[in-house]
C-alpha cells in the first residue's frame, strides 16, 4: 500500500450497502466469501448506515477466531456523527471521537488505515495532520489515508506533513472507472508523485459498466437508479444524454464477448490495473455479485483490449492546459528550442 510494508489483496471488500441494503447474516457471509477467496482488506465508515456497518464489520471480526489479526480494517471520519457544531470536520476534536466511536462499534484497538472522509476547508491542515501524528503514536491508528481529496489539496497535506515531521497519507480513495477517467489529469499524478496508493470507488459507475442500463429505456424496479432515479451521480437522465458512455459500454462489451467475462469483471480488471491502484472497492448488495467480482482477482486484460478501452473512455480535455498546447508548454525539448 503506497509507499508502507503494509500488504492487501488485490480487491477491497466495501461495505456500504452493510446494514441498509443488505442484512447482518448476508453481511456477514460476503465477508466469509470473501476472505475464503484471499481477500484480506475491508473498507468501511462511520457514517454508512449510520455506523451500523462498522458494527457488523465488528460483530464478524469477534465471531471468525483470527480475522482480527489477518484482515486490514480502513475506515473512515469527518462527516456528521452528532448534532451539534462539532460533530463533524476534521477538527482534533471531532476526529477524537469519530476514532473511539469506530474502534468502539468495530471492537479492535486500532484502525490499520484511518481515512478522513473529504476536505475540511475550515480545519488547518496542520491541526488535523497533528491529530494523526498523535494518534498513530498512540497506536490507535497504524496509517493515515485520504478519500475525495483533489491534487493541490493531496500535495499541500503530503508536503505540511513532511515539514511538520508527521505521518503522511499512504492512500486516497476516489471515484475511478471507464466512465469516470479526471483524476488522471491531476489526482493521479500526486499519489505517483508522494506514493499514495488508490483505492477506488465506484468502480462499475453506480452499475453502468454491468451493461444493466439501456439506451432511451429508464431504469425500474429493484435497482438503486430505479428506486431514486434523482440519487447524484448516478442519475439516468444525465448519464444517458452523453454519446461517450454508451460508445464506452459498447466496447467493454466487446471486451466481454472477446473473454468469457461479464461486463462487469472487464470494467473491474481494467481499474485493478491502473496507475497507483491497490485495489478496487467491491460494493456489492447480493454474495452472487461478490462471487462475481472475485473471479477477476488474478485476471488481466489483453494489452489490446486495455488499449482499446483506454481510447473510448479517454476524458474529453480542453485544449489548454491539458491538450496539446498545454504539453507544448510542459515539454522541453532535449535538443533545445523555445516554447510557444
Amino acid at each position: 500500500m503506497g509507499k508502507t510494508g503494509l500488504s492487501v489483496s488485490r480487491l477491497c471488500l466495501g461495505t456500504m450497502t452493510f446494514g441498509n441494503e443488505t442484512d447482518e447474516t448476508g453481511s456477514h457471509a460476503q465477508l466469509d466469501a470473501f476472505a475464503a477467496a484471499g481477500g484480506t482488506f475491508v473498507d468501511t465508515a462511520d457514517v454508512y448506515s449510520a455506523g451500523r456497518s462498522e458494527e457488523i464489520v465488528g460483530s464478524w471480526l469477534a465471531q471468525r477466531d483470527g480475522m482480527t489479526e489477518r484482515i486490514v480494517i480502513a475506515t473512515k471520519g469527518r462527516f456528521p456523527t452528532a448534532d451539534h457544531p462539532n460533530g463533524v470536520g476534521l477538527s482534533r476534536r471531532h476526529l477524537t471521537d469519530a476514532l473511539d466511536g469506530s474502534l468502539r462499534r468495530l471492537g479492535v484497538d486500532r484502525i490499520d488505515v484511518y481515512q478522513v472522509h473529504a476536505w475540511d476547508p475550515l480545519t488547518p491542515l496542520e491541526e488535523t495532520i497533528r491529530f494523526f501524528d498523535d494518534a498513530i503514536a498512540a497506536g490507535k491508528v497504524h496509517y493515515f489515508g485520504l478519500s475525495n481529496f483533489i491534487g493541490w489539496q493531496i500535495a499541500a497535506v503530503s508536503e505540511r506533513a513532511k515539514v511538520a515531521g508527521c505521518p503522511a497519507p499512504v492512500m486516497l480513495q476516489p471515484q475511478y472507472n471507464l466512465l469516470t477517467r479526471m483524476i488522471e489529469v491531476e489526482v493521479v499524478p500526486a499519489c505517483l508523485e508522494y506514493g499514495i496508493g488508490l483505492i477506488p470507488w465506484s468502480p462499475l459507475g453506480g452499475g453502468w459498466l454491468t451493461g444493466k442500463y439501456k439506451r432511451d429505456e429508464r431504469p425500474t424496479g429493484a435497482t438503486r437508479l430505479g428506486e431514486d432515479p434523482t440519487r447524484g451521480m448516478e442519475n439516468y437522465d444525465g448519464r444517458s444524454a452523453e454519446e461517450q458512455v454508451w460508445d464506452v459500454l459498447d466496447v467493454v462489451g466487446q471486451v466481454a464477448a472477446e473473454s468469457d467475462l461479464t461486463m462487469a469483471q472487464v470494467a473491474l480488471a481494467w481499474v485493478a490495473d491502473r496507475p497507483a491502484v491497490i485495489a478496487p472497492i467491491l460494493g456489492n448488495r447480493t454474495l452472487g455479485q461478490l462471487e462475481e467480482a472475485l473471479a477477476i482477482a488474478d485476471v488481466h486484460l489483453d494489452p489490446a483490449q486495455t488499449a482499446r478501452l483506454d481510447d473510448v473512455s479517454a476524458p474529453r480535455l480542453p485544449e489548454y492546459p491539458y491538450g496539446l498546447r498545454g504539453r507544448q508548454q510542459r515539454s522541453r525539448p532535449i535538443t533545445g528550442g523555445r516554447a510557444s
